[in-house]
């Protein structure tokens, strides 16, 4: 068991390395290319439709070569993508390349993460407590050790082709050994034979998400599990409670894209720092967001999920409008920690809130993670083309809507038992 969780913390890990690389030098690269907000944005939004449409087909991905191989497969395009950014950035100087880079990137984080988020599942039931808090909160201390040598990378003026090929070697190299330590195809949830009481309409028996993926199913006669899979996908898109927590986790996700792409570029452009310290600004949003996350299992272990939840939506409002609206460059940068802290548990309870059911919890982790990440890549580019007409800083007003819908879907994140489609946690 030490060594899955070693493995799954691994993974969860070098993603926040490979996020916090790159978004670390956007200041760089903008220099490099000489690009504005909008042209920015522009370059976000070829790896936000990549991982859109990586992680649209995530569930199938999964379900059908398991989290292993998919993490496998995922590291490798994530460290190649790196690679070829940042020949495009210091090399060939040529927003072309660095926008091929970010959709070969795209492409690989988005059905990775997802994966991720299936393999900790798994070894949460399998613990029987919570663990996503801490397996997020292990993305974030990647995030914060990548943003950590970003702000000395731009310190020293590293170019950013030798900076993002020590991270692809570091980041797929890791992943791929922490992978044949993966055990959720080993403890996978026993099929379960359909009710006509329950929800599922499909009349057929409903497999269990991860039995399906085991590398000797097709030698068992598994050989309409395909179908299942898109079953069990189309089932989870069209249960209500799953939609909702896609919603609750967006609003918050939005709000960690947010700052990811934008909080450097802001307070060098907004505030007046350097490229330097806009990197110690992000690295300052992910510390506190980290420590958030690992201390998130005690406090929902003693208030719950609806209780946190609702925590952190007003959290982070407050930690965004004082970002945005603050007098002077220190005030930013404490509304920068307040913002990490509500930013910190949206992504881990809602993945926690979507596996509740074990038969079905790859499939509806799969929906709530492409809702959340869909808010987490598509958001932020849309926000540069708002920073065209209003500026880098009044363009983050807009996740604050989003915050507040979660909010008041906060009760939606309550544990369930069974097929119980409404939360029983009365906190």
């Amino acid at each position: 068991m030490l060594q899955w969780r070693v493995a799954v913390l691994t993974s969860y890990a070098a993603s926040g390395v490979a996020f916090a690389t790159w978004v670390s030098r956007l200041p760089a690269i903008r220099d490099g290319l000489d690009l504005t907000p909008g042209g920015i944005g522009l370059l976000l939004m070829c790896m936000t439709v990549a991982s859109f449409i990586s992680i649209s087909a995530s569930g199938l991905i999964v379900l059908r070569l398991g989290p292993k191989l998919t993490s496998w497969i995922g590291s490798c395009m994530v460290g190649a993508g790196l690679v070829t950014v940042g020949v495009g950035a210091s090399i060939a100087a040529n927003p072309i390349v660095v926008a091929t880079g970010l959709v070969v990137l795209g492409l690989g984080t988005a059905s990775w993460n997802t994966a991720s988020n299936v393999e900790g599942a798994a070894m949460e039931r399998a613990l029987g407590r919570h663990v996503m808090p801490h397996l997020h909160g292990a993305f974030s201390l990647g995030t914060v050790a990548a943003a950590g040598f970003g702000a000395w990378a731009a310190a020293v003026h590293l170019a950013v082709f030798w900076h993002f090929l020590i991270a692809g070697v570091v980041v797929t190299g890791s992943v791929v050994a922490a992978g044949f330590f993966f055990r959720a195809e080993k403890t996978a949830a026993p099929a379960r034979a359909h009710r006509s009481e329950e929800t599922d309409t499909f009349q057929d028996p409903s497999t269990g998400p991860l039995p399906i993926i085991t590398p000797g199913s097709a030698e068992t006669g598994a050989a309409a599990a395909p179908l299942d899979n898109k079953r069990l996908v189309a089932l989870a898109w069209r249960d209500r409670r799953t939609l909702l927590i896609g919603v609750l986790v967006l609003g918050l996700a939005l709000a960690e894209g947010a700052a990811g792409d934008w909080v450097a570029l802001a307070l060098a452009d907004g505030y007046g720092q350097s490229d330097a310290a806009g990197a110690v600004g992000y690295g300052l949003f992910v510390t506190f967001m980290t420590i958030g996350r690992f201390a998130g299992t005690a406090i929902l272990d003693r208030f719950g999920r609806v209780v946190v939840m609702r925590w952190c939506s007003a959290t982070a409002v407050v930690g965004l409008a004082l970002f945005v609206f603050s007098p002077v460059p220190w005030l930013a940068f404490v509304a920068l920690a307040v913002w990490g802290l509500g930013a910190s548990l949206g992504f881990p309870v809602g993945m926690s809130a979507a596996a509740d059911d074990p038969v079905h919890a790859a499939a509806r982790v799969s929906v709530v993670s492409t809702i959340g990440y869909g808010a987490f890549l598509c958001g932020p580019p849309l926000l540069g083309l708002l920073a065209e007409h209003f500026g880098i800083l009044h363009s983050l007003l807009a996740p604050l809507v989003m915050l507040v819908v979660s909010f008041f879907l906060a009760p939606l994140a309550g544990q369930t038992t069974g097929k119980s489609m409404q939360p029983n946690e009365a906190r």
